[in-house]
């Protein structure tokens, strides 16, 4: 048989039996002090009642005259009777000296002895006492009746009660417990009032409940790797998790607890995405090192309550898009190759049925001596293998898409050249992205044309010595595209900025990661007029521990860097530029800065 086990009672419903019985115990605990504290007044004013009249009874001169009779009872026992009637005490008996009393209310008393201490009396002190005589407990006082020569002549007794006094007592305390009584309901209602607010805002969890929500609350915050970031009505920081301080570069030391958003020093983009009120889905900012996919939406409630924002580091996601992107245009590329090796042998197989081996053998072999020495031309100007593999898969896409991809005379990379802290990775990031938006550039134009250079510059800006202090790589892609506006040199390198239709995945993404590479290895981009028309871009990166000044860094036929392309713009991408970028290149990593610029989607 299962015993059922009571559910522990909400926080709400604990509160309230606390205060109500507190509220009991604090009236019943008023209510017994004012009983005592009223019954010792009760008795307190019953005796200096009795007191009073027993005096003014011993000090009347009708009372003297009286004793000194043969029957004072005669004359005591009305007068006796009309003082107890007109001071509202019990009895008032008067006696002689030896305790035989003259005057009783029960008259069957008078003749016998008084009941009660009289010694002090006789020594003529007035005393009160509470003693149990024939009417029973009350509280009495006795003083003497003297004569002129100062002789006890008689003793006056007058007493009220104990059982009166309780009556009374009795009938203050009824009125204090009716007060005492509202004055809990009331505290009760009130306490229920307060604890049904409480009960709302708890929704009726009790204390162990909300506890253990608590440490539930603590521990996925700190163990989901998303960043949760919510905000208060005025856009401060409420709370944030561990996973949101690494996404946007906050160290735990920072108190951003508190802060406006507009105070993180995150990028305006991002930080406009923030302090937004309208809802934002899945929209894509970059920082300094990541891409991320930022959502907000509105705490509910009526007024502005707050925002909670959710953040997802998608940068890995990019790359392998990127990756996944350029194995679709390898396959492409692939199956136009066969398309056209097809071709080729059948035409091969032709020449010899028609018995011209000579000219089957010259065809062959122009074709395989063209590619021969395209690889050799490539491998010869680049020798770093990630680079020249990157240039001979993006010859041959742009050599599907009619664009002759070409790489100058000028250029000059040998294995082993690039340092530790500048990854091949990232080179791809750069070079891929401006090859695909320089190919889409210079795509349907006349003789289309893309030249690469790249080469390492001594500190002087010409081609120096492998491993000397202050060099500086150089990569130079130009197209014979419409080439770009000046006033739009800065606006192509913000997220979100191109003239090209939007894709599924959307535009303007190339660009920005290509600078935000560029200032991550502290290097320079700009963008100017090629000499055939078009557009040339160039990124100088330091390859020595030391950077390299951008005005005095120049190669061969290259032109100097001249504008920093870190600082922010937020001038709004417009239309007519006729360059554009790409999605990531197929092995690179893109890594972002917090000058990218926003605009568009991804």
């Amino acid at each position: 048989m299962r015993i059922p086990v009571p559910r522990p009672r909400s926080l709400a419903a604990q509160l309230f039996a606390m205060q109500a019985v507190l509220i009991t115990v604090v009236v019943a605990g008023y209510a017994l002090f004012t009983y005592v504290s009223d019954r010792g007044q009760a008795e307190d004013a019953a005796r200096s009642q009795a007191r009073a009249v027993a005096r003014a009874v011993a000090d009347s001169p009708s009372v003297r005259e009286a004793i000194g009779t043969p029957r004072p009872t005669v004359e005591l026992q009305p007068y006796a009777l009309r003082v107890m009637a007109d001071t509202d005490v019990d009895f008032v008996t008067i006696m002689s000296p030896q305790g035989i009393r003259w005057t009783h209310p029960d008259e069957k008393q008078i003749g016998k002895h008084f009941l009660g201490n009289t010694e002090r009396a006789l020594k003529g002190e007035t005393f009160t006492e509470t003693y149990t005589g024939t009417l029973g407990a009350s509280v009495r006082a006795v003083t003497p009746v003297k004569d002129d020569q100062d002789h006890v002549i008689g003793l006056v007794s007058a007493g009220i009660q104990v059982e009166k006094i309780s009556e009374r007592v009795q009938g203050q305390l009824t009125a204090l417990l009716a007060v005492a009584g509202s004055a809990l309901a009331l505290g009760a209602i009130g306490t229920y009032v307060v604890n049904a607010r409480l009960r709302r805002h708890t929704h009726g969890m009790n204390a162990a409940e909300l506890s253990r929500m608590h440490d539930y609350h603590q521990a996925a915050l700190h163990a989901v790797r998303e960043g949760l970031l919510m905000l208060d009505g005025q856009y401060r920081v409420a709370l944030i998790n561990d996973g949101g301080r690494e996404l946007l570069g906050v160290a735990p030391q920072d108190g951003v607890i508190g802060r406006s958003v507009a105070d993180l020093g995150l990028p305006a983009p991002l930080t406009g995405a923030l302090l937004s009120s309208e809802p934002r889905v899945d929209e894509v900012h970059l920082t300094s090192t990541r891409v991320l996919v930022v959502n907000t939406s509105p705490v509910s409630g009526g007024e502005q309550r707050g925002t909670v924002v959710t953040l997802r580091d998608v940068t890995e996601l990019q790359s392998l898009m990127g990756e996944l992107d350029s194995e679709r245009g390898f396959t492409q590329a692939l199956r136009s190759q066969a398309h056209e090796a097809a071709n080729r042998l059948h035409t091969v197989v032709s020449l010899i049925e028609l018995g011209r081996a000579e000219q089957a053998v010259d065809f062959a072999t122009a074709e395989l001596e063209l590619a021969q020495a395209l690889t050799d031309q490539v491998v010869a100007a680049v020798g770093e293998p990630v680079l020249a593999a990157l240039l001979l898969g993006k010859t041959a896409q742009a050599n599907e898409r009619g664009v002759e991809l070409v790489v100058s005379e000028d250029s000059r990379l040998d294995d082993g050249l690039l340092p530790e802290s500048l990854p091949a990775r990232d080179l791809v990031t750069i070079l891929g992205n401006l090859i695909d938006n320089a190919v889409d550039a210079a795509q349907g134009s006349v003789r289309a044309r893309v030249t690469v250079t790249a080469y390492a510059a001594g500190p002087e800006g010409g081609a120096g010595v492998a491993g000397s202090a202050g060099r500086g790589l150089v990569l130079r892609v130009s197209d014979t595209g419409a080439g770009v506006d000046p006033a739009h040199a800065e606006a192509v390198f913000q997220r979100g900025f191109s003239t090209k239709p939007a894709g599924p995945g959307g535009r303007g993404l190339g660009l920005a990661l290509v600078r935000q590479t560029v200032n991550r290895c502290k290097g320079t981009l700009t963008v100017t007029e090629a000499e055939g028309g078009g557009a040339e871009f160039e990124v100088r990166l330091p390859l020595g521990n030391e950077s390299e000044d951008p005005e005095s860094a120049r190669g061969p036929g290259g032109s100097a860097a001249t504008e920093d392309p870190t600082a922010p713009d937020d001038s709004p991408p417009s239309d007519g530029a006729p360059v554009a970028d790409s999605p990531p290149p197929p092995d690179g990593a893109p890594v972002l800065d917090r000058a990218a610029v926003p605009g568009g989607d991804v």
